[in-house]
């Protein structure tokens, strides 16, 4: 508590000690008192810091003087002789430690405590002591009396009263002086077993620093300037006059007080703990002439003792030398302005619940007109008494109540332990930490219940933090203490006795003098309340502010309530009590009802100076006596004629200098061609970078949405997209998204423009929630049902404006209704498939409730520009918002743009008490307006209008703005000017002061000068038509009825916007804000929606300048707004404009313009991070007389300095221009303003609220509630933090809100067994506002446009065919229209051996006699050599196959993800055959799902699989296909077009996915409904030819067991069907040639599905003889036309290659195999050596596949690497092979690919007389390789009757043997001819091979071989390199 005594107790000596008597008696008990909680529970708890390092219980500082000098050495008093010196003994001998005694029974005396003192000699002994604890320090470091009383435990010697012989006695051998706060570290205690043990660390730290509080009616406070502190003033001070107040300078006259005069400290929990923060969150502040207020604590010098860290430096706030105080570390009030409890829980008006029986109290009649105040009484504990008489006088809360309760509730965690020593506070100690809370606030300040919640919450952490951390962890965003605080033993919630709750309350509220008053009642509590309306009407409570009723009957629980007698908290809590329509309503009753008249009348009275009324006719009258009238249009259009502009002119507007410089009226001027300002912009149409960003986002939230395991989207299944933006109903809003729709060109990206021809008829697509929205909702809903291919995107613009649920809307809640839960959260939209709702606002903290639909993974937040300063998005523009605005109050440069009017608050504060029955809203609407007018007044220089002598009528604040609104206009050709927004939330109040300001323009003349805007939700946008014309002129706008409809047109308009409606609905302001004036705005609303929806109006997109420094956080922008707004300029309203200008030219354009003279020495100014020139004229304002009768030629001398320019010089008349520097940046205040934020004023109670800071550091709102609808789940939550990003605020709010029974999402009750009921369809798009969320979410609604295009097209290969010539001979073999092929005529066509696939374009070409190349070469080689290959966009048919990314309801069962069943089981089965080619048995496994075992046949005994089931020749159905499709894939699990139900069209098929091992469990969990054969792990590297292999391999030997089987049956066998498909993985779509339909280009394709292509082909007669069918690749050039107007496809059918689609007959290409071991051009390969087998080839050219582009995975994906390491390397070709026995780096790589790869890139080098010489072709036997595009092969078979073509002419350039088996013989080889040095290559599988083979075909005879040309490839020995030989021809 402390030595002395403030308040009362403070006459005499003998009163004081009688206290501290009392006092001492107190701290005998159990009970300690609890300090000031503002400091202990409501700021963060974090170490001081001393000299630049925090400070710790084991680093202590010596502080034996103030400065920081070191500390003096101490010589301890030498020990008598024959005592014991040995540490840890006493010199009596006896064991002092710990260790020793910790078992040994204490008798400790009554009154001690046992504690652990440390020596510096033995640091890890503690010696065990007994020290009375009225010398220690509670558990928060406080209420130590000076002194010590110690007894020994080791020889039990009693009696040391001084620290120093105590420490001598127990030989701490000291180096330093003797200080109990050094060396007592611990308290001591017995644990469980009995065993003493160290205890907690003893708080000494709390006497560094003794606060002291002046008594409210002190009269010689300490005044602090704003300067000096890191936080802003926290009380608001409603008697403020002109100049009483100026932030930057102290303001108190007398200065300094002395040690003497500062009146004595606070007792009773007044010193501030060490623990805490010590920065100080008050500031004193004048209040009122004569009568300064001390609000905080502040250190008042050395006490008699000075304790630890006590010292100026250790201060926070830093005094001059001359100060005699300090302040303390951490300031008294709670560091948070006047808060005001949500009115929620509070009932409406006067009404009460009904209270229990008993005694009433009766409300006295003339309670309201004897204190001019309506009590407001806080129900408590118990029950509160029953009123009677007048009960309209007084209203009843039960939120303190609510606090009590919810306090009271412990967490669900602490309850599932059952029996725990963690209890709830008691109701007294409830009781007692309220009365300090009220103790500590403000006299203006206004009870929080959210701070007495933290209180509560914190307090009960503290008194069980130990067992609590057996629990849980603290939570983040808490701040905690590092120790218990109370003694072990002691806990201190559980021991305060109802007896003891008065006194302790008493004498807490005897600190604050007549603040507080306890009354403690032994009965019942109606005496109290009667005791206080008796204590009220006699008036001994007129400087009382809260009356704290206890009653503690015995026998009976502690009761209590509080009554709050203060007038401003009265008023405040009462207004808060209503809901905001039900004061919108009572408002407009007032106003109605003439309430207001006598307010009217008395601000209209400006004292000796007149009437305002009077003064403006009087200036109205001499300026129409002089001139001309004055249009009487004016007040409702705010036009006039250009006469009254000349009127304004001619009567040299002293405030004007730079009008005489122009002629004829502004709309002349503007109109005129040589004035026009050339630094207008407008760029609201552009898309920012960002947005695109965001929109971006969230496309990939759908594509998520829609790529999920839930199927919730299907975005394949959509073909368009179509929308519906709703919007809160506002016309202005409404109008303004239009606009952004109209100029975003979403309509064109839509398809829309033909449907939407004109801005008007766009409006189709916007609607407003309000009665008329239901029927455009119900429409999209039919629509959407009817249209299941479009895609519905219902955006809900402004989402959190109207929360409320439908019935409680429709019952008459408040805020739209409910109209957006009727209609948007309608069964019908949810359940809709193709609709999905997009909510989009600025504040979603209402929808991150525990019971949101909104899922958070389908949140998107607006992403940060800046990551430390850097510009991630290249914007021209910098986002300013709340955040910004805060961080300029803090940033110490010049004055903040976020600010409040002291000398408004003074005046309306006063006018609240002459006026208690008017809401504060309609007073101090009354005083703002009656500011404006007399500001005009006063700027306009109108004679008769008052002059200079007005100023004292109005505030600095709104000259400036007022001067700042009619002086832009005039430096600007073309009148650009700045906007001013008033913000008056009550339609009423607008209405009204739209119309007396309209009058006062039009009294004064100034109607040409700027516009007056109602702003007004329900109605269009209205402005005079003069101010339209010169928009259109600015906007280069021709239609004659163009008017603007949205604010954002009004750009540079000048004009005072009055923004009326409860709340903003998203109405975005024009880049011409300047200043947004909210000082009328409620403070009774405090929730962090309400408070930054309305800052949010404020929010600006900075400039960013490329010359110039770029705006800081702190500063945005040159000159940031400086020049208006300086305090010490109070004068310099007038020119502040040019000031600024000059400022940012400064910075923008370095080296223009002059430096203005410096100012002079006696007039003191503030730091400013600017060079300012504010000269002489800074005090000029209320010391120069006024000067009414001016003539209309400027003075060169003027007494008012408003004509003083601040420049060097200045000339008269029209003359004053030619002074300024020629600089065109400044010819255009608006252009520069637009690089300026806007400056904002607010209420002087939310500016306190909004820029104090948590414990967290993040501002006090951000803290709030965050909406009227929702609650918190829990008071022991806890704060947010500072580093939590937005998704985290979104975690934080989605677990500790709640909805309440009114908000729309309290219905949203989770299913049973489940968490949540998210939307699976329901998008949260939230951003800061005014940042461009409305083209975002437009951006992405294009986007999504495109995206759905491009998922309904793909990429597929349109290439025209390669190797075409025009030599074709033009024999029709088939007619055009012929079905299928005559199989004898097919006979007889020639086999076309050139390849014209385009992706072989790099292969070499197969020799044909009929082919012969073109000598140019291919054109789009020469072009396209480096580039991929060419695409088309193409729409996917109905027909197409997909990949698992499409999941139509439909595919839902074909794909195996039906969500109703669980995964298709399947079963393994193993499949065993042998082959002569690989010389053992191949075993294969087929994955089989159950619904597919139809299609194979098991053996019954064991389920053996046996055989595939095939059909015979002569079965027909038409919805099967008889053919098993086979598809060979890897690498493409998620991107294979394995999707085959759209492309069947319902036909029943078998299709067999044909996979490696190693990718059988991806490819099962993919495709989970599909067959799948797994290859053998040999072939894990293998390429497509051994797929090939074994799947025509397989279905031969499946089609010997089927005839087998049939045979078993008595069926045929030969009539089993032979045929087999093999497709690649990306073929998409098929057509057919439509034959009935041509065209001029030739015949016209069509799509058609698979089903039709392939029962065709099956139903081919003779289809049987055929080996081999296929279908042509596909090709934007028309079918009909061949290379240079050949018709080549006109034939439909032909012999030739056939690639990625096939009908392979098995049975007859029995002796035909795929080479296994190839890896590219295996099937070239094949179809060579099938036509020399003498096998039909035939190619439906009537038919054509489309492949899709896949650049993931496929068989030509490989990656070379080596054996040392597995990261991909650069390897040149040349390195694939090597010398045998040669040390080179070998490849990973299979050899085969080596060869492949190495033929092709080499073959130059390795055949040089091949390259390009197309008649002498390279010789290859029994296979095609390919050797590069330059090189062409002539393929031959050696079998016996192979057909081959005839080469009895040609010379060959080169041999290739591969692999050669016994039917090359050297005969065969003979029959050929080459040229001389003709190259020949051998390859083989060893070198033995190798040299065989040369032997055995006689090669040396013709060709020469050399030791160097054998090489292998770059493989190691078990890899099984190949070997190849090379020779050249003799």
């Amino acid at each position: 508590m402390g030595n002395s005594y403030a308040g009362q107790l403070r006459t005499t000596r003998f009163e004081e000690v009688l206290h501290n008597s009392i006092e001492a008696s107190l701290r005998s008990n159990t009970v300690v008192p609890r300090p000031v909680f503002s400091q202990l529970y409501l700021e963060a708890e974090q170490p001081p810091l001393h000299n630049g390092r925090v400070e710790n219980e084991e680093e202590e500082e010596e502080d034996g003087s103030e400065s920081n000098s070191p500390p003096v050495p101490y010589y301890m008093k030498p020990p008598p002789e024959g005592c014991c010196t040995t540490d840890g003994f006493c010199q009596a001998g006896r064991d002092l430690r710990l260790s020793s005694l910790a078992s040994e029974p204490l008798d400790v005396a009554p009154g001690f405590l046992l504690v652990g003192a440390k020596s510096p000699s033995a640091p890890d002994t503690l010696l065990v002591c007994a020290v009375d604890r009225r010398f220690l320090p509670d558990e928060r470091g406080l209420n130590a009396l000076l002194g010590f009383s110690g007894n020994c435990m080791g020889c039990e010697e009693k009696g040391f009263r001084y620290f120093t012989e105590f420490s001598n006695h127990i030989n701490l051998k000291l180096s330093t002086q003797p200080k109990k706060q050094k060396h007592l570290k611990y308290h001591l205690y017995r644990n469980s077993h009995g065993q003493l043990v160290r205890g907690a660390a003893i708080s000494w730290k709390g006497l560094e620093s003794r606060g002291r509080q002046t008594a409210p009616n002190a009269s010689d406070g300490h005044v602090i300037s704003d300067e000096h502190l890191l936080n802003p003033a926290v009380t608001a001070h409603p008697a403020h006059t002109p100049g009483s107040y100026t932030a930057g300078a102290p303001v108190d006259p007398i200065g300094h007080p002395h040690l003497a005069d500062l009146p004595p400290p606070l007792t009773n929990g007044s010193h501030t703990p060490l623990s805490q923060n010590p920065l100080p969150q008050t500031a004193v502040l004048s209040n009122g002439p004569g009568r300064p207020t001390v609000i905080g604590t502040f250190n008042a010098g050395p006490p008699k003792k000075r304790h630890k860290g006590w010292s100026p430096e250790s201060s926070a706030v830093k005094t001059p030398p001359s100060s005699s105080s300090s302040s303390s570390s951490s300031s008294l009030t709670n560091g948070t302005k006047p808060d005001h409890a949500p009115p929620e829980s509070v009932s409406q008006g006067s009404s009460h619940p009904p209270s229990p029986p008993g005694p009433s109290v009766i409300v006295p009649e003339q309670l309201l007109h004897t204190c001019r105040l309506q009590p407001v009484i806080f129900r408590g504990h118990g029950s509160l008494p029953q009123l009677s008489g007048k009960v309209c006088d007084v209203q009843v809360s039960s939120l303190l109540q609510s606090c009590y309760q919810n306090s009271q509730a412990l967490p669900r965690i602490y309850q599932h332990y059952g029996p725990s020593p963690i209890q709830p506070l008691s109701a007294e100690m409830q009781i007692l930490l309220t009365v300090y809370y009220l103790v500590q606030l403000g006299p203006d300040q206004v009870p929080l219940i959210q701070d007495l919640e933290q209180i509560f919450m914190r307090s009960w952490r503290e008194s069980h933090l130990s067992e609590i951390r057996q629990y849980q962890q603290p939570q983040p965003g808490l701040s905690l203490p590092q120790a218990p605080s109370t003694l072990p033993g002691l806990p201190q919630a559980q021991a305060l006795t109802p007896s003891q709750l008065p006194w302790l309350a008493q004498l807490a509220a005897s600190s604050c003098g007549e603040g507080v008053v306890v009354l403690g009642e032994k009965t019942s509590m109606a005496l109290g309340l009667a005791d206080t309306f008796t204590r009220l009407m006699e008036g001994r409570l007129a400087h009382t502010n809260y009356v704290v009723i206890i009653c503690t009957a015995k026998g009976q629980e502690t009761e209590s309530c509080v009554v709050v007698t203060g007038k401003h908290q009265c008023r405040t809590l009462a207004e808060g009590m209503f809901s905001p329509s039900d004061s919108l309503r009572e408002i407009s009753q007032q106003l109605s009802s003439g309430m207001t008249q006598e307010l009217t009348t008395f601000c209209n009275s400006l004292g000796p100076d007149g009437e305002v009324d009077v003064l403006l006719e009087s200036a109205a009258v001499e300026s129409s006596s002089q001139l001309s009238p004055l249009s009487s249009s004016q007040e409702s259009t705010g036009d006039s004629s250009p006469k009254d502009r000349q009127t304004d002119r001619a009567t040299g507007s002293p405030k004007e200098p730079a009008t005489d410089r122009h002629t004829g009226s502004p709309k002349d001027r503007a109109e005129s061609p040589k004035d026009s300002c050339s630094e207008y912009c407008v760029e609201w149409r552009e898309v920012r970078p960002i947005q695109l960003a965001v929109a971006r986002k969230l496309l990939s939230h759908v594509c998520a949405i829609a790529d999920s395991s839930t199927q919730n989207l299907d975005l394949g299944s959509f073909n368009r997209v179509h929308f519906l933006i709703c919007v809160p109903p506002s016309e202005v809003t409404f109008q303004q998204t239009v606009l952004h729709l109209w100029n975003s060109g979403v309509l064109q990206q839509l398809g829309l423009e033909q449907e939407c021809l004109s801005q008007r008829e766009a409006e189709r697509y916007v609607v407003k929630m309000d009665q008329e929205a239901r029927a455009r909702i119900d429409d999209l809903i039919q629509e959407a049902h009817r249209n299941s291919n479009t895609l519905y995107i219902l955006v809900h613009d402004h989402a959190h404006w109207d929360i409320s649920s439908g019935p409680y809307g429709a019952n008459g809640g408040d805020s739209g209704g409910g109209f957006v839960d009727s209609l948007l959260n309608s069964l019908q939209i949810r359940d809709a498939t193709n609709i999905l709702t997009l909510h989009v606002t600025s504040f979603p903290f209402a929808l991150q409730t525990q019971h949101t639909r909104i899922s958070p993974y389908n949140e998107i937040h607006w992403p940060s520009t800046f990551n430390n300063d850097m510009d991630l998005y290249h914007e021209k523009t910098r986002y300013f918002g709340v955040s910004e605005l805060l961080d300029s109050t803090r940033s110490g440069s010049g004055l903040p743009l976020l600010r409040y009017d002291s000398s408004f608050e003074s005046m309306a504060s006063a006018l609240e008490e002459r006026f208690p029955k008017l809401h504060s809203a309609v007073i101090r609407t009354q005083v703002l307006v009656q500011h404006y007018c007399v500001a005009l007044m006063a700027v306009s220089g109108r004679p008769g209008s008052g002059g200079r002598s007005i100023h004292k009528h109005t505030s600095v604040e709104t000259l400036e703005i007022v001067q700042s609104l009619l002086s832009s206009a005039q430096r600007c050709p073309t009148h650009h000017g700045h906007m001013v927004l008033l913000r008056i939330p009550s339609l009423a109040l607008a209405g009204w002061a739209h119309q007396r300001l309209a009058w006062v323009r039009q009294r004064l003349g100034l109607g040409e000068r700027f516009e007056i805007i109602l702003g007004n939700p329900s109605q269009a946008l209205s402005i005079g038509q003069s101010f339209t014309e010169r928009i259109k002129a600015w906007l280069k706008i021709k239609e004659t009825d163009w008017v603007p409809r949205t604010y954002l047109e009004l750009e540079a308009l000048p004009c005072i916007l009055i923004l009326s409606g409860a709340d903003p609905l998203g109405e975005s302001l024009p880049r011409s804000l300047k200043y947004c004036d909210l000082r009328v705005i409620s403070s009774s609303y405090l929730q962090r929606t309400s408070l930054e929806e309305e800052l949010g109006l404020a929010a600006y997109l900075v400039r960013v300048e490329s010359q110039g420094s770029q705006p800081h956080s702190h500063a945005p922008g040159p000159g940031s707004d400086l020049s208006e707004s300086d305090p010490d300029k109070l004068s310099s309203t007038d020119n502040e404009e040019e000031e600024g200008g000059e400022n940012a030219l400064k910075l923008e354009v370095p080296g223009l313009g002059h430096c203005p003279p410096p100012p002079p020495p006696s007039a003191p100014q503030a730091p400013r991070p600017f060079s300012d020139s504010s000269g002489a004229d800074t005090l000029h304002l209320h010391t120069t007389p006024p000067d009414p009768h001016r003539s209309p030629c400027p003075n060169p001398n003027p007494p008012n300095p408003s004509d003083t320019q601040r420049w060097p010089s200045k000339s008269t008349s029209s003359d004053s221009s030619s002074t300024l520097p020629p600089s065109p940046l400044q010819s255009c205040s608006w252009a520069r303003g637009v690089s300026r934020p806007p400056s904002v004023l607010l209420p002087r109670a939310l500016y306190d609220i909004i820029t104090a800071c948590d414990g967290s550091g993040l501002p006090r709102c951000t803290s709030f509630l965050p909406h009227l609808s929702v609650a918190w789940a829990s008071s022991f939550r806890p704060l947010l933090s500072k580093m939590m990003t937005c998704t985290e605020q979104s975690l934080y709010y989605r677990q500790w809100t709640i909805p309440r029974p009114c908000h729309m999402d309290s219905s949203n009750r989770p299913a049973e067994g489940r968490t949540d009921n998210f939307h699976p369809r329901r998008l949260l798009l939230s951003g800061p506002p005014q940042v461009g969320k409305t083209g975002a979410y437009l951006q992405f609604l294009g986007i999504l446009s495109r995206m759905l295009i491009r998922l309904m097209e793909v990429d597929i290969y349109d290439e025209e065919d390669i190797n075409s010539s025009g030599q074709l001979e033009c024999v029709q073999y088939h007619p055009a229209c012929a079905p299928w092929p005559i199989t004898d005529t097919l006979r007889g066509m020639p086999f076309d051996y050139t390849i014209h696939n385009p992706k072989y374009e790099d292969i070499s070409t197969v020799y044909c006699p009929d082919y012969y190349p073109n000598t140019d070469g291919n054109p789009r080689r020469k072009e396209d050599v480096y580039l991929r290959r060419r695409t088309a966009r193409i729409k996917l048919s109905k027909y197409a196959t997909y990949n698992t990314y499409h999941h139509c309801e439909q595919c839902h069962q074909y794909m195996g993800f039906n969500p109703r069943y669980q995964m298709y089981e399947s079963t393994l089965h193993a499949f065993t055959f042998s082959h002569l080619l690989l010389g053992e048995e191949i075993q294969l496994y087929f994955i089989i799902p159950k619904s597919k075992q139809h299609h194979f046949s098991f053996s019954q005994p064991g389920g053996q699989l046996e055989s595939m089931r095939l059909p015979l020749t002569s079965d027909w159905n038409p919805d099967c296909i008889k053919s098993p499709i086979f598809t060979p894939t890897t690498g493409r699990h998620e991107h294979g077009l394995f999707n085959l139900y759209h492309a069947m069209d319902g036909a029943a098929h078998l299709h067999i996915l044909v996979i490696k091992e190693y990718e059988m469990s991806i490819y099962k969990k993919y495709w989970p409904n599909h067959i799948m054969l797994v290859l053998p792990t040999v072939f894990n590297g293998a390429g497509i030819g051994a797929a090939h292999f074994l799947i025509k391999e397989l279905s031969y030997h499946n089609l010997e067991l089927e005839r087998s089987r049939r045979l078993e049956g008595g069926g045929p066998p030969g009539n089993v069907w032979p045929f087999i498909i093999v497709s690649d993985d990306s073929c998409v779509m098929w057509n057919a040639v439509d034959l009935d339909s041509h065209s001029a280009s030739g015949p016209v394709e069509r799509n058609v599905s698979l089903k039709q292509v392939l029962q065709h082909m099956e139903a081919c007669p003779d289809l049987t003889q055929y080996g081999l069918c296929g279908i042509r690749k596909w090709s934007s050039r028309s079918p009909g036309q061949g290379e240079r107007g050949g018709a080549r496809h006109e034939e439909p059918f032909s012999r030739g290659h056939l690639h990625d689609f096939l009908l392979l007959n098995v049975d007859l290409t029995q002796d035909v195999q795929y080479n296994e071991n190839r890896f590219m051009c295996d099937d070239v390969d094949f179809t060579l050596r099938a036509h020399s087998a003498g096998l039909l080839i035939c190619r439906f050219n009537n038919f054509s596949v489309m492949k899709k582009q896949i650049a993931i995975g496929g068989y030509r994906t490989f990656i070379i690497k080596t054996k040392i390491t597995d990261v991909p390397t650069s390897i040149q070709p040349s390195q694939y092979i090597c010398a045998p026995d040669s040390k080179h780096p070998f490849l990973a790589t299979p050899a085969q690919l080596l060869l492949e790869k190495y033929l092709q890139h080499t073959s130059q080098r390795l055949f040089p007389l091949s390259a390009r010489n197309y008649t002498h072709p390279i010789l290859s036997v029994d296979c095609y390789l390919n050797l590069g595009p330059e090189v062409t092969v002539c393929f031959v078979s050696s079998r016996p009757h192979a057909i081959n073509i005839s080469t009895a002419e040609l010379l060959f350039s080169g041999l290739l043997l591969c692999f050669c088996d016994s039917f090359v013989t050297p005969g065969f080889l003979k029959k050929f001819h080459f040229l001389k040095g003709a190259i020949l290559c051998v390859i083989c599988a060893d070198r033995s091979s190798l040299r065989q083979t040369v032997v055995r075909l006689e090669l040396e005879d013709e060709w020469r071989f050399r030791l160097s040309d054998e090489f292998q490839t770059a493989n190691a020995k078990e890899d099984r390199p190949l070997f190849f030989l090379t020779g050249k021809h003799i």
